[in-house]
């Protein structure tokens, strides 16, 4: 199985993105590997893939659908490549999983600008701001080159190596995303013209040459500064509570809003306003409709409004009033 990881590190994961790829690396050397790092490929059994997902499940439902889906994989391009002939992690019964569909509320977006605002590391917050004005997927956000962008027309076109289905997705930028951009670009004028430094060709730059690449603690930082956050127990990789010396366990504070969810709520702003699919498919860069179809169920506001109208004009001021059409209005 090391082995099997071993080609599937090199000719498989290159072909994901990158944030997907590390996500994958990780469920081999931290889960699947512990446990079946030493079996041959051709020893695997149904049990086995079984047993390892109940075992993750016991903790983490959705990290185990996910490790038994990158073992499938994997077994699939055993098949293909003639190292054995069958899948022992096709059939395996998913544990259950609610889709989550958390949106900021207005009070919640106006509480998480504020908090933007007041926090002292300009770049992370900023990118932030990012995100919650384009609906833009993070890593997307953070490798942002200002080659990318054109400011005068108000378009941020985005090439297929960052994108998530691989394609390129031309977007138009809003007025107040186009202004912070701008501003981002005169400081960092400003600031490289004062230092004598090389601009950078990176929207929000890290270390030299290289983007910002998390925006974890400033994500805590201001969801604490906006009330977006709750105390939970500490946990290790594998799910474990971390105690105290004497058996407590160690409280921490976690977001109750993920990144995720900025570009959830730009999507039900869009759906809430009455847009169509279509439209909001084409500014998150969907390429397949089902994947907008979660943000159905946003519309019943815009069609409430919508039936209302027609009510407003059949009820005459209220009052209903539908005469029936004579049998030789029928035709």
């Amino acid at each position: 199985m090391k082995d099997l990881f071993e080609r599937y590190e090199v000719e498989h994961l290159p072909r994901k993105a990158a944030r997907s790829a590390a996500d994958d690396r990780g469920m081999w050397q931290n889960i699947i590997l512990p446990r079946l790092g030493s079996k041959k490929i051709s020893e695997v059994t149904p049990s086995d893939i079984d047993a390892l997902h109940a075992h993750i499940s016991s903790t983490t439902p959705v990290r185990a659908n996910r490790t038994v889906e990158v073992l499938r994989k994997a077994f699939n391009l055993a098949i293909r490549w003639g190292i054995r002939s069958d899948n022992p992690a096709s059939g395996v019964r998913r544990s259950p999983e609610e889709k989550r569909s958390r949106y900021l509320t207005p009070a919640e977006i106006l509480k998480l600008g504020e908090a933007l605002s007041a926090h002292r590391e300009k770049t992370s917050a900023n990118a932030i701001r990012l995100l919650m004005l384009t609906g833009a997927r993070r890593n997307e956000v953070l490798h942002a080159r200002w080659d990318m962008f054109d400011l005068d027309k108000g378009v941020w076109v985005k090439p297929s190596a960052h994108t998530k289905q691989r394609k390129e997705h031309r977007v138009p930028l809003s007025a107040p995303a186009t202004q912070l951009l701008a501003e981002i670009a005169a400081d960092a004028n400003a600031t490289n013209s004062k230092q004598k430094a090389s601009p950078s060709p990176y929207v929000f730059p890290g270390r030299p040459g290289k983007p910002i690449t998390d925006i974890k603690r400033t994500w805590l930082t201001v969801c604490k500064s906006a009330g977006l956050t709750q105390r939970i127990e500490k946990r290790t990789k594998d799910g474990q509570v971390v105690k105290t010396a004497k058996g407590k366990p160690i409280l921490v504070w976690q977001p109750t809003v993920r990144v995720n969810d900025l570009r959830h709520t730009y999507a039900s702003i869009l759906a809430s306003h009455g847009l169509s699919l279509p439209i909001i498919g084409a500014l998150l860069g969907h390429t397949q409709a089902q994947t907008t179809t979660r943000y159905a169920h946003l519309y019943d506001d815009p069609l409430r409004a919508a039936t209302e109208r027609v009510a407003a004009v059949v009820t005459s001021k209220g009052q209903a009033e539908i005469v029936p059409l004579r049998r030789s209005e029928h035709g």
